[in-house]
């Protein structure tokens, strides 16, 4: 089985209101995790990105993504919000849970591209959207996306 997300990439009862405070703190873990050593170049990679267009999209869900120079290896990290994210989302619903993708600029494009293919078609699964919803452990969830991304 694949072991892309860790459990320690996963956070539960995250108080974030808004898309800026999420993105923030994704950042911030960015470089707690040892994924990168600047925060703040992280932060404007993933506005950017989600200026070009929203990254909230169905039923809950939101796939945050970049590539960036200061990421120093690729990553997914999943948040569950304790209550919902007022984000821009395609069905104008608060955002429960961001999946995000951070990856380094010299990431080979088709990889990168293939995983977040990946994660999104994973969110059309509506087993697999209660699954990540049900769940309250990291553990269970990296193994949850972990399967998920093998299948």
């Amino acid at each position: 089985m694949t072991d892309f997300v860790k459990a320690s990439q996963v956070f539960l009862d995250n108080h974030a209101s808004s898309v800026e405070e999420a993105l923030a703190f994704f950042a911030r873990k960015a470089v707690e995790l040892g994924l990168s050593d600047d925060e703040a170049a992280v932060l404007d990679a993933l506005k950017a990105r989600e200026a070009e267009g929203t990254t909230g999209m169905l039923s809950g869900f939101a796939i945050p993504h970049c590539k960036c120079s200061a990421i120093r290896d690729a990553a997914v990290m999943v948040v569950k919000f304790a209550d919902g994210v007022s984000w821009d989302s395609m069905d104008g619903q608060p955002i429960k849970v961001a999946i995000a993708l951070l990856a380094p600029d010299g990431e080979v494009a088709t990889t990168f591209l293939r995983t977040l293919s990946q994660v999104a078609v994973m969110l059309m699964d509506e087993s697999f959207r209660k699954k990540v919803l049900a769940a309250d452990d990291e553990a269970a969830i990296a193994e949850i996306i972990n399967s998920a991304l093998d299948a």
